[in-house]
């Protein structure tokens, strides 16, 4: 079966002199990681890639005058991805990896910022507890009125835990204690960053921002 980066990478060669600048450079870089993370077969090296790749496509700069930060970012990244999507691509893979990957991921409290919080000793056990299952209905709740952003947004504040967690030293590489999650986040961006970069893709004339780091 050909890959995803494959049929991408195809696509992007054959389309590429129509696209503006800026997204030609997101497409270009996140299509170079995706490829890289196809290639490995260790789940924490295609972790990294995949994440890697994501943030190729929505990376800007980010504006701490205006108290931007970087979830804040691809949050809405995420929600102008969404209402572009007019093949509903991003609902279909909430609604079929959520009683999977998604609904284990969620229930995982070592990809929880609160739980941390609490073994730093700056939440109290009641504390990190409640916001877990506050966080957990809150997803449930978005799913049932099928406001696929809001999970995705819940989904990702997991994500980043355990991207923290790795890109700052935090875990042993092949490490038996975080398997789990490395596997479940793994699997959700397998689908995910692939479905970014096609509607960037299908949608060149979106104000997609200057990319970071542009070439000099």
């Amino acid at each position: 079966m050909e890959s995803r980066h494959h049929n991408l990478k195809t696509r992007q060669r054959r389309e590429r002199h129509g696209y503006p600048d800026n997204l030609s450079l997101r497409v270009h870089r996140a299509l170079s990681w995706l490829d890289r993370a196809e290639q490995e077969a260790d789940p924490d090296s295609r972790f990294i890639f995949l994440w890697i790749a994501f943030n190729a496509a929505y990376a800007t700069e980010i504006d701490d005058r205006h108290g931007l930060n970087e979830q804040t970012t691809f949050n809405g990244f995420l929600q102008k991805l969404w209402d572009l999507d007019r093949q509903r691509r991003l609902d279909e893979l909430v609604w079929s990896a959520y009683s999977g990957a998604i609904r284990v991921l969620l229930d995982n409290p070592y990809v929880f910022r609160c739980f941390w919080e609490h073994q730093k000793g700056n939440l109290t056990e009641d504390h990190w507890k409640q916001s877990f299952e506050r966080a957990k209905k809150a997803a449930n709740t978005a799913l049932a009125k099928q406001n696929t952003p809001t999970v995705l947004a819940i989904v990702f504040s997991r994500i980043y835990t355990l991207r923290n967690q790795i890109i700052h030293g935090g875990a042993t590489w092949g490490g038996s204690v975080n398997r789990q999650q490395i596997r479940d986040c793994v699997a959700i961006l397998n689908d995910l960053v692939p479905t970014v970069i096609e509607i960037m893709m299908d949608n060149p004339g979106a104000l997609w921002g200057e990319a970071s780091y542009p070439v000099v």
